[in-house]
């Protein structure tokens, strides 16, 4: 039975619990993707606050990938004199943090490229802003080396581990989906050849950073979607992913366009209403080896406890009751049995947006 307080390893990186912060955009880098001093006290104050594994928010791997400002930027070695900082700061609280890694493709911020954004086809999409342009095999490759150079970088930096971003949306999973990738060669038309892309991806990051790094994915287990990707091919890439040496999988599901069933819900007051995605995680846990988690709503250590005992997962992430209570782990590993004061409604990223960073609209801003 695992417990939310016992030391882990994934892949050598050390632990302290397993809980972690599931990447958030938190709004807070210069225009062109620098870190800044509000980034590295956001992340010391969770790593304070007792959070076992922190994820950055999605980082770009180029600035054509870049979707809402005040996104971190991984996608240059300009920033590494303040990059160091945020390891550090974390690491000095005894944390450990991961650099999320993404490429959003047809969500990219069109206003800021002058141009139409790069995707796997070029349709009419409810997830696109505008019609993006069929990225052709010189595209592709240069997308697949930016990856691997963004996690070379992680890893000087001090980053504990990389995650690829292959949920909710982007460019990997544009390519993993149906509704999004609609190209007859080979990076499309099967559910194999849509999973292409994503194993160039890995392939090239595992090269870069070696067999001795934490290289994790967050996957869509299913788009909610008539014509997204379904579970049973979420499901088959996992296992490739798995066979291929993956170190761990962060379970979520749907995308912007998934009506109520979004990444980001509004709802979660009951324990009934927590872990929304435990099912698709149960599912993908049962078939692979690597060491899976799930987001979705949890707000209670109840639930928390629960899916870790009964297998569901290894690990259980969160993101909004952290940006509320940044040391609502230290609380519980404390004995404290409250459920966290975050109602869900989303009100923490419109200070994203227009005061450069989020915070709980309920709470105030911190200090």
């Amino acid at each position: 039975m695992s417990h939310i307080f016992e030391r882990t390893q994934i892949n050598g990186m050390v632990l302290a619990n397993r809980l972690v912060r599931s990447a958030t955009w938190e709004g807070m880098c210069a225009e062109d993707g620098r870190p800044t001093e509000r980034l590295v006290a956001c992340y010391r104050a969770l790593a304070r606050g007792g959070v076992g594994l922190i994820v950055t928010g999605y980082a770009f791997v180029r600035r054509d990938g870049r979707q809402l400002p005040g996104t971190l930027g991984i996608h240059t070695d300009a920033f590494a004199d303040v990059m160091p900082q945020l390891t550090e700061a974390v690491h000095a609280e005894g944390g450990a943090i991961a650099m999320q890694l993404v490429h959003t493709g047809g969500k990219a911020d069109t206003a800021d490229l002058g141009h139409p954004p790069l995707a796997p086809s070029a349709i009419d999409s409810v997830q696109f802003p505008v019609q993006p342009v069929a990225m052709t095999q010189d595209d592709i490759d240069a997308i697949v080396a930016a990856f691997a150079q963004a996690a070379q970088r992680a890893k000087t930096y001090g980053f504990d581990a990389v995650q690829l971003h292959g949920a909710h949306g982007y460019l990997i999973h544009q390519f993993l989906s149906p509704q999004t990738n609609q190209r007859t060669d080979g990076y499309g038309g099967s559910a194999e050849k849509r999973r292409r892309f994503l194993l160039e991806v890995y392939a090239a990051v595992r090269q870069a950073v070696g067999a001795d790094y934490p290289v994790l994915i967050k996957l869509n287990g299913d788009d909610f979607m008539a014509d997204g990707l379904p579970w049973e091919e979420a499901l088959a890439a996992a296992q490739s992913l798995d066979a291929a040496g993956m170190d761990a999988i962060e379970v979520s599901g749907g995308t912007s366009a998934s009506g109520e069933r979004t990444p980001v819900r509004g709802r979660a007051k009951s324990p009934a209403e927590e872990g929304y995605h435990r099912d698709l995680a149960r599912r993908i846990k049962a078939n692979v080896r690597c060491p899976v988690m799930v987001v979705g709503g949890f707000r209670s250590r109840e639930m928390v406890e629960e899916t870790l005992a009964t297998g569901v997962a290894d690990y259980v992430s969160m993101a909004r009751p952290f940006i509320r209570e940044p040391d609502l782990a230290a609380r519980w590993q404390r004995g404290e049995e409250v459920r966290s004061e975050c109602r869900s409604c989303n009100g923490c990223f419109r200070p994203g947006l227009k005061e450069g960073g989020i915070y709980c609209v309920k709470k105030g801003q911190p200090d």
